[in-house]
């Protein structure tokens, strides 16, 4: 057991016994805000015993919620030369993907700011780059302008079915500016990502060695030294783990070069070559099902899908929607639906248009908009939430509920959807299954799917 995390969750009960002060506000990076009372935290009591993390890739608000009743969602937007454009439709199969580093992130807010990706004008996303999909060759390459696109609702009817029935959230952000998966999955795990911006030159973790590095961003948004992509930050799982309190993460091939990218914890070198590695890091991310049937669920789960089953451009396939649909009717179905809550939301917008400006809450932060859909017995029915969430939300609201401190900048300053997404004064309400063309046995059949998306 980590000695520092130890001190640390002790400290913080001393704090909650000793203080009635709200958590304070954000600090810099990788700090961590004092701990407030219990009262003060926006605490579930005993309902929530059970978290479930989803976590889906590459798609902005407007590019999957389009038309959704009372959800911001624009269906046009402007180009660098003032051009209206209409958003074209798009399937999830699309075959090509969009540039989102920190530089394409940039371009497309087209900022007015003392700092570069302030004051967004959001018309510059024309000048992403886009590059052809994993098949090469012309069918596999877009159209001028085909940053400004959205899903078809054919495509999105099981994603639509959650949020109709439970809550979706149209001011979700990511946690980071440069919209890079490596740097939004640390954000996931930890708050943070040492101000780490854009992709590792080689492994997306320890493994890679000194030689595997990765860009810094400054306070003023500059390019900073490179760093080894391996940190050795303090994790959720790490507070969970001095707590006794138990999680894990589903994922795929463990410490693939390529399947293995979305395995934000092959990053966290103490994690990576210690116990939690065999423990808790588990793959094939499908695992989730039999732990669901088998009554071995831990307290917090993250699940994240493979390329086929991602939403991630270039990945051709549609079946993401599906994908999700099954890890909520697992849970839906099982005795553990009564004491969950299941947040879905995407790692970043994939340089697909968005008309909302990211408001400016750090150096790094925040990035540009992405769906989150909060699912429990206890979510308000059928709830469009207009509260500003980032990932640090998620991460707040399951240090709230078991007591946790804070990790970081990003959870010390984001509101918990503890308040605003549910009624914690009803009792749970009955499931009702999402509909789903494909399910667990699907998923469990498929091949193992070993593509990476692209570097991104």
């Amino acid at each position: 057991m980590n000695r520092r995390i130890v001190a640390r969750v002790l400290a913080a009960a001393a704090i909650a016994l000793t203080m009635s002060a709200c958590t304070s506000g954000a600090g810099g990076t990788g700090s961590v805000a004092p701990v407030g009372t219990l009262d003060a935290r926006q605490n579930a009591g005993s309902k929530i015993t059970h978290v479930v993390i989803i976590v889906q890739e590459n798609r902005s608000f407007d590019n999957l919620f389009q038309g959704f009743p009372g959800a911001d969602a624009q269906s046009y937007g402007y180009t660098s030369t003032g051009k209206k454009l209409a958003l074209q439709p798009f399937g999830l199969e699309t075959p090509w993907d969009i540039d989102h580093d920190s530089q394409s992130f940039f371009a497309a807010c087209d900022g007015q700011g003392s700092l570069p990706g302030t004051d967004c004008k959001m018309d510059g996303f024309d000048k992403e780059a886009m590059s052809c999909g994993l098949g090469g060759g012309p069918p596999h390459c877009p159209k001028p302008d085909s940053q400004y696109g959205y899903v078809p609702a054919s495509e999105t009817k099981p994603y639509v079915a959650m949020a109709k029935q439970y809550v979706l959230a149209d001011r979700m952000f990511a946690s980071n500016f440069d919209a890079s998966s490596f740097v939004s999955h640390q954000y996931a795990i930890a708050g943070q990502s040492n101000s780490a911006v854009d992709y590792p030159s080689g492994q997306w973790g320890c493994d890679g060695g000194p030689k595997d590095v990765i860009p810094t961003i400054t306070q003023q948004r500059t390019y900073g030294t490179n760093v080894q992509a391996c940190f050795d930050n303090q994790t959720l799982g790490d507070e969970l783990d001095a707590a006794g309190i138990s999680w894990r993460y589903y994922t795929s091939d463990i410490g693939n070069t390529t399947s293995g990218i979305w395995n934000a914890y092959q990053a966290i070198k103490h994690i990576r070559y210690g116990p939690d590695w065999s423990a808790n890091v588990v793959s094939p991310q499908t695992r989730f099902f039999k732990d669901v049937a088998n009554a071995k669920l831990p307290a917090v789960s993250w699940v994240t899908p493979t390329c086929a089953n991602s939403d991630h451009a270039s990945c051709d396939s549609n079946h993401g929607p599906h994908w999700v649909a099954s890890l909520v009717n697992a849970i839906g179905k099982s005795k553990y639906w009564d004491s969950t809550a299941i947040f879905v939301f995407w790692d970043d917008y994939g340089g697909w248009y968005d008309h909302v400006p990211p408001p400016l809450e750090d150096y790094d932060g925040l990035g540009l908009r992405v769906p989150l859909i909060v699912i429990s017995p206890y979510a308000k029915i059928s709830f469009v939430s207009h509260v500003q969430y980032e990932h640090g939300s998620i991460l707040k609201f399951v240090e709230d509920q078991f007591g946790l401190a804070r990790l970081a900048a990003s959870d010390a300053r984001a509101n918990s959807p503890a308040t605003d997404c549910f009624d914690f004064s009803k009792p749970p309400r009955a499931f009702s299954p999402i509909p789903a063309l494909y399910g667990r046995a699907g998923f469990e059949r498929e091949p193992l799917d070993r593509r990476p998306p692209d570097s991104e």
